[in-house]
């Protein structure tokens, strides 16, 4: 037999697990249940819930420490997904990421030949590809964001056999992007959780897909009538064409989207405006939802259907560069969250993020911003108890060779979109951030970004302003690339690091920084998106890394934000400690790597440091509205 060399060698693992993923004759099959972790989608989804069974792919060096280990069959080990194979394994090499393997053996729900079958994932990091009973599915490239897949080839009884291959190893044009430090340890701007991060569904699909529902309100006042409009895109899934009706209900309100012939496997636009007065307007004061449930027919029969909460109210900059929601003027104060746990790592539940909402709400807060799309489940929470939410997508610290390349601005075009049409329905969603630390002198590809990313952005959701976060350094004067943007968000660590060349230092030079800042942008929005200082021990005021140090910071500079009427707001970053990366000292003298001990809440138990107090003693005394 001759000997292998080359790339048949090096695929041989691969193949073999590809073999191993063909269904077997005495695997065990689940039936997914028929319930969902959030409330708004189509009708016909199941959650795959259940046993999963995971393995290391043979290729990786170094991984599997930490990953969890219970039962075995063929070398496959069983877990729970949501699932992060290296959920406590600080290594170098966990924080690199490498490949694992998912595999699920389900049964239909609904064994009917007239029906189609689909799969969403709702987070996979980072590099996924799927196969089903041994055939591709498909691939995708990108976390936090979901993503379908038509199921071709299915068993419509007896067992199917999905499989995922993940590949977490980062690139520098992923985001976020991956790097080594000067040490040659990887860096991040959050720890690299690897896996099927959030849940799985099976979708139902009865002549249609629903691909979008889209609600954009309008309103100029808070006593103005409003104007609504309601849009939904359906694909036509039979092998001929159809004729589709969409109607349905806002509030009490009848709708009637039209009627459409959609040609096989065709897509087609179902939309309708109408006003309304006196709306029941959405506030942080007084979140009000109205309920929406549209319905498909074809045939003079009900296909599916579609159901979500909404509400309507009013976001914009004023021509003196104030945040006006409903019209009035906003102070918003806020905190920065990390979808973190120490038990779950990325992949937590929604008693989890029920606990972000609700310590936000505790420390007088009223925003809440990450660096990433958040769950849908938390968009809903927030959205009904009046926590407004700062939705940015994960282009952060890319390098400006990088963002030239074509393929990376395409990818975050399509991160935007994604977002924008997966969360748009939420009121609690404040505005659209593109970015994150880009550089902080935007030359023209910068420029370029963000004009194209802000005209993208207004295209799809022309209710909702947008936004950029940017390192705050007194040197950068002001710049040009910024104007297209409505809302400007200044990462403020004056007193903490000491930025290059030491420019931020001296904290007393922030309040002649942040007047510099307003000069600039007189015409936009301009808010602090980031300060924080890491505690993590008892100490004197003097030493960074104290209890003290870090409330004498928060007392500080929310003393110059209240001397500042024109601020639109201000983050403390974070309410929760999250883990960051291998080495991570954040400016703390005596860190306590990989967490990043910011946080006002301690990493596992959320118990609160001293400066929460600080920080919810100011926050309640400051007028965030009008």
């Amino acid at each position: 037999m001759p000997r292998m060399r080359g790339p048949l060698r090096l695929l041989l693992p691969f193949a073999t697990l590809v073999a191993l993923a063909l269904p077997g004759a005495a695997a065990a099959a689940d039936k997914p249940s028929a319930k969902t972790l959030y409330y708004e989608g189509a009708s016909g989804r199941y959650l795959m819930d259940g046993a999963w069974l995971f393995r290391l792919d043979p290729g990786n060096r170094g991984l599997g420490s930490g990953w969890h280990r219970s039962g075995s069959r063929a070398g496959w080990s069983t877990v729970r997904v949501p699932n992060v194979w290296n959920l406590g394994d600080d290594s170098p090499a966990s924080m690199i990421g490498g490949v694992g393997w998912y595999r699920k053996d389900f049964s239909l729900p609904d064994a009917s030949r007239a029906l189609e079958w689909a799969v969403r994932f709702e987070s996979v990091n980072y590099r996924s590809r799927v196969w089903l009973n041994g055939r591709r599915v498909g691939s995708n490239r990108g976390a936090y964001i979901p993503f379908e897949f038509r199921l071709n080839g299915l068993k419509r009884r007896g067992t199917n056999r999905l499989v995922i291959r993940v590949d977490s190893k980062r690139r520098p044009t992923d985001f976020p992007p991956s790097g080594l430090s000067t040490s040659g340890v990887p860096t991040g701007g959050w720890w690299n959780y690897s896996g099927l991060q959030r849940e799985v569904y099976l979708k139902r699909l009865n002549v249609v897909d629903w691909k979008s529902v889209r609600v954009i309100p309008r309103l100029a006042c808070a006593r103005c009538t409003a104007s609504v409009q309601v849009r939904a895109i359906v694909r036509n899934v039979r092998g001929s064409a159809q004729g589709v009706r969409i109607t349905g209900n806002f509030g009490s309100r009848r709708l009637n989207l039209g009627s459409r012939s959609i040609s096989r496997n065709g897509v087609a636009s179902f939309s309708t405006t109408f006003r309304m007065r006196r709306p029941r307007v959405w506030s942080p004061a007084r979140p009000f939802l109205y309920n929406v449930n549209l319905r498909a027919s074809a045939g003079g029969r009900s296909v599916g259907s579609y159901r979500l909460r909404t509400g309507i109210r009013s976001i914009r900059v004023s021509s003196d560069g104030h945040l006006i929601l409903n019209g009035q003027r906003v102070n918003l104060r806020g905190v920065g969250v990390h979808e973190d746990s120490k038990e779950q790592g990325f992949a937590v539940d929604n008693a989890f993020r029920q606990r972000l909402v609700t310590e936000t709400k505790a420390a007088g807060a009223t925003l809440m911003r990450t660096h990433y799309p958040m769950h849908p489940y938390t968009h809903e929470i927030a959205s009904r108890e009046g926590v407004m939410i700062w939705s940015e997508v994960p282009v952060y610290a890319i390098k400006t060779a990088n963002l030239a390349k074509n393929l990376v601005t395409t990818l975050a075009a399509k991160e935007l979109e994604k977002n924008i049409i997966a969360n748009q329905n939420h009121p609690s969603v404040l505005l659209w951030s593109i970015a994150n630390e880009l550089s902080a002198r935007p030359g023209p590809t910068q420029a370029n970004y963000i004009k194209n990313a802000v005209r993208q952005a207004k295209a799809l959701d022309p209710s909702r302003p947008v936004g950029l976060a940017v390192a705050g350094y007194p040197t950068v004067g002001c710049q040009k690339a910024y104007r297209p943007l409505d809302v400007i968000g200044i990462n403020d660590y004056f007193g903490w690091y000491p930025g290059p060349g030491g420019l931020v230092f001296d904290r007393a030079k922030l309040s002649a920084y942040l007047d510099g800042v307003r000069a600039c942008y007189p015409r936009q929005a301009v808010m602090v998106t980031e300060f924080g200082a890491e505690a993590n021990r008892d100490g004197p005021v003097e030493e960074k890394g104290t209890w003290a140090f870090q409330q004498d910071f928060v007392n500080f500079h929310l003393a110059t934000y209240a001397s500042k009427s024109w601020l639109s707001g201000a983050v403390y970053w974070a309410l929760n400690e999250f883990r960051v990366r291998p080495g991570w000292e954040g400016g703390n003298p005596r860190p306590n790597p990989p967490l990043h001990q910011k946080g006002l809440l301690r990493y596992g138990d959320f118990t609160r440091k001293p400066a929460w107090s600080d920080l919810q003693r100011n926050y309640a005394a400051t007028k965030q509205f009008g």
